[in-house]
C-alpha cells in the first residue's frame, strides 16, 4: 500500500514540492520508466552517401547492448548491459530476460521515442529468441507527447530537457558503440552508466510534461479508494471551478492541485430535460 511517495531522486520537503507526495492511501499502478542502447547495424555499402540498404548487404542486424531502468519515483536504478564475451559475440539473451520480466510485471511504461524505438526493438529481439510477449501495458511516449502537444525546435531529450532547465544527456560519440560492438569493456561500462542517467533524466522531463497529457492513462481505473482522484497523478486533492462544453453537454472542470493537470467529470452536468431542448449545428 502507498501513502506518499517522491517523484524525483531529490530530498524535497512537502512544503516546497507537493507534487513529489500523494496522500491517498492505494494500490499504485507499476509505472516504468526505460531505455534501451542498441548496437549499429552492419552492412556492406557502395558509396558514403545516404543510399537504400538492401537486406542481402546486411552483416549483422542490430542487437540490444544495455537497458535501464527505474520505476517511477523510487530510488533504485536497474540495468543490464553485455558482458565482453557476449558482446563479441552479438549474444544479448541474458540482458532480455531481465528487461522482459520488468515489462512483464508493469502497468504502464515511459520512454522517449517508445512507441517507434525501444519497444518495437525490444519485441523484435524477443521474438528472434522465442520469448512469449509480456503481459498487458499501457505505453507513455514522451517523444510523441512533445510533438503532438509543443512546438520545441527539436524534440529529441537533451535539446528539451536544456530548454526546461534539468538535466541534459551525458556527452559520448559514436566511438564509444563501436568500442561496445567490438567487446570492449571500458566501452560497455560506459555506456551503460550513460543509459542510466538517460532513465533519470526522462523522470525529471516526465513529471514536467505529465499534466499536460491528454491521453495519459487513467490512474483513477488502479486507484480503489471510492474518492475521485486525478487521472493523470493519483491524488484527490482536486479543485473543482469552471466547466468543460461540448455542442450538447456542460461536465464539471477541476485542477489537480498536487500535478496541476485539469480534467472533468464525466457525467453531464445538464440534465436530461433541459438536453431535449438543445440544438446544434
Amino acid at each position: 500500500m502507498n501513502t506518499s511517495y517522491r517523484t524525483c531522486k531529490h530530498r524535497h520537503s512537502r512544503e516546497t514540492h507537493p507534487a513529489c507526495f500523494i496522500d491517498v492511501e492505494y494500490h499504485a499502478p507499476k509505472v516504468l520508466i526505460f531505455d534501451i542502447e542498441c548496437s549499429p547495424i552492419q552492412a556492406f555499402v557502395w558509396s558514403l552517401r545516404q543510399e537504400y540498404i538492401n537486406p542481402q548487404q546486411i552483416i549483422h542486424d542490430k542487437f540490444i547492448f544495455s537497458w535501464s531502468a527505474k520505476w517511477l519515483f523510487g530510488s533504485e536504478i536497474m540495468s543490464g548491459v553485455l558482458t565482453h564475451k557476449e558482446a563479441k559475440r552479438k549474444d544479448d539473451l541474458r540482458i532480455l530476460n531481465t528487461i522482459w520480466k520488468l515489462l512483464d510485471s508493469a502497468d504502464i511504461v515511459i520512454a522517449h521515442n517508445a512507441k517507434r524505438f525501444d519497444v518495437p526493438i525490444l519485441n523484435g529481439r524477443f521474438l528472434i529468441h522465442k520469448m512469449k510477449p509480456p503481459m498487458y501495458y499501457q505505453t507513455i511516449d514522451t517523444l510523441q507527447i512533445a510533438r503532438s502537444t509543443f512546438g520545441f525546435s527539436s524534440n529529441k531529450l537533451d535539446y528539451i530537457n536544456q530548454l526546461l532547465e534539468i538535466d541534459g544527456k551525458k556527452e559520448t560519440d559514436f566511438q564509444l558503440w563501436v568500442d561496445c560492438y567490438n567487446g570492449d569493456r571500458q566501452a560497455l561500462r560506459r555506456l551503460v552508466e550513460y543509459n542510466k542517467h538517460d532513465v533519470v533524466i526522462l523522470e525529471e522531463l516526465y513529471v514536467l510534461l505529465r499534466p499536460w497529457i491528454k491521453s495519459h492513462p487513467n490512474l483513477g481505473v488502479y486507484v480503489d479508494t471510492g474518492l475521485e482522484v486525478c487521472p493523470i497523478c493519483g491524488n484527490s486533492h482536486l479543485h473543482w471551478e469552471g466547466f468543460y462544453y461540448t455542442p450538447v453537454g456542460r461536465y464539471e472542470a477541476f485542477r489537480c492541485e498536487i500535478c496541476g493537470a485539469i480534467g472533468r467529470r464525466r457525467t453531464n452536468d445538464i440534465d436530461k430535460e433541459d438536453r431535449k431542448v438543445l440544438v446544434r449545428n
